[in-house]
C-alpha cells in the first residue's frame, strides 16, 4: 500500500492518565504506509486529556460537547479520519490494554489485500487469554455467540475495540448506536460482504480505574442485546418478524387444533373455553407478525438504495 495513509483513532473521556503514554507508543511508520498520524476524538473530556494529547504530538484532535456516547464518538471519528484521507483506520482504546506495538500485526491483513476488516481476538490463542472478571468473560462469551450464530460464521472476539477498517468498510459502515458500537459495526460490515478476520494479541483483561462503558454489567447486557437486536431487524426484517410471527402462530395453532379435535370427540370445548379467544388471538397475532415482515422486507429495498446513495456520496467526498 504505497503511498497510503494510516490514521490511528483514539476515542477517549477522561483519559489524562494514559493518553500521552499510548500516543508516544503508537509506531510512526507501519510496513505498507507512507504515513501514519494519530486522530484523537475527544467525548467532552473534563480533563487535561485534549492538553496532554497535543502535547505528545496527536496530528489532530476532535472535540464536542457534552459526552454523547461511545457510538456517536465512533461514528464522528470514522468520518474524521476519512477528511484526513485515511486509507485505513486503526482504532485503539486510550487505556493502553491493548499494545500499540500490536498495529503493524492488526493491519497486515489490510495491507496484503486478504480483509476489509481486522479485529484483534483476546480468546482464539488460549496462551493468550487475559485474566479478567468471571462477568466479564462470559459476556464476552455469549455475545460473540449469538453475532457468530447471526452471521453464520465461527468468530472468537466480537467485543474487542482493537480493529483496523479499510477505506471501503469506512464508506460502507451506517451506525446508529449510542451506547457502544463494537457489536453493531461487526453486524453492519459482515452483512454487507466485507471480510472479517481475527488476529491474536494480548491484552490486558482488566482496565486500571473505573470502566467509562460498563457502569454496570446488567446495563451493559441490556443494551448490547438492543444493538444487537436493532441491527438484526434493520438488516434482516423478514427473518426478524417472520421468526416471531411463527412462534406466535405455532402457540396458538397447536392448541388450537387440539380443543378443536376435543370438541369434534366430546362437544365441547370446556373446561378450556379460555383457551380458545388464546389461541385465536395468538394465530392473528403471528399473521399480523408476518405481514409486518414483508412490508419490512420492502422498506429494507429502500433502505438499501439509499445507504448506495449515501455510500456514493461519501466516495466522492472523500476521494
Amino acid at each position: 500500500m504505497k503511498g497510503k495513509k494510516l490514521v490511528v483513532m483514539i476515542p477517549c473521556y477522561n483519559e489524562e492518565k494514559t493518553i500521552a503514554k499510548l500516543i508516544k507508543l503508537i509506531p510512526r511508520k507501519v510496513k505498507g504506509f507512507s504515513k501514519v498520524e494519530v486522530l484523537v476524538m475527544n467525548d467532552g473530556s473534563k480533563d487535561n486529556t485534549v492538553k496532554l494529547a497535543k502535547k505528545a504530538g496527536a496530528n489532530k484532535i476532535h472535540s464536542h460537547f457534552p459526552n454523547k456516547g461511545l457510538g456517536v464518538n465512533f461514528r464522528m471519528g470514522l468520518e474524521e479520519a476519512l477528511s484526513m484521507g485515511a486509507d485505513v483506520v486503526l482504532n485503539i482504546d486510550a487505556d493502553l490494554q491493548f499494545n500499540p506495538k500490536d498495529i503493524p500485526k492488526i493491519v497486515e491483513p489490510i495491507v496484503k489485500g486478504k480483509a476489509d476488516v481486522v479485529t484483534a481476538t483476546r480468546f482464539a490463542d488460549p496462551k493468550l487469554i487475559p485474566h479478567m472478571p468471571a462477568i466479564k468473560k462470559f459476556g464476552n462469551h455469549f455475545f460473540t455467540k449469538i453475532v457468530s450464530f447471526i452471521l453464520g460464521q465461527k468468530f472468537t472476539d466480537t467485543q474487542c475495540g482493537f480493529r483496523a477498517y479499510d477505506k471501503e468498510a469506512c464508506l460502507r459502515a451506517n451506525l446508529f448506536g449510542k451506547f457502544t458500537y463494537t457489536q453493531e459495526v461487526f453486524l453492519d460490515l459482515a452483512n454487507k460482504g466485507l471480510r472479517i478476520v481475527e488476529v491474536s494479541v494480548k491484552v490486558k483483561g482488566e482496565r486500571k480505574g473505573k470502566s467509562r462503558i460498563v457502569k454496570s454489567w446488567y446495563s451493559y447486557g441490556i443494551k448490547s442485546m438492543l444493538i444487537i437486536m436493532r441491527t438484526v431487524r434493520d438488516n434482516h426484517p423478514l427473518k426478524f418478524f417472520g421468526s416471531i410471527g411463527i412462534v406466535f402462530f405455532l402457540l396458538g395453532f397447536v392448541p388450537g387444533v387440539w380443543l378443536f379435535v376435543r370438541w369434534l370427540l366430546k362437544g365441547v370445548t370446556t373446561p378450556y373455553g379460555s383457551l380458545v379467544i388464546l389461541s385465536g388471538v395468538l394465530i392473528i397475532l403471528g399473521f399480523l407478525m408476518g405481514v409486518f415482515g414483508l412490508l419490512a422486507d420492502m422498506q429494507d429495498r429502500q433502505r438499501k438504495i439509499m445507504e448506495n446513495v449515501l455510500y456514493e456520496q461519501k466516495k466522492s467526498k472523500y476521494k
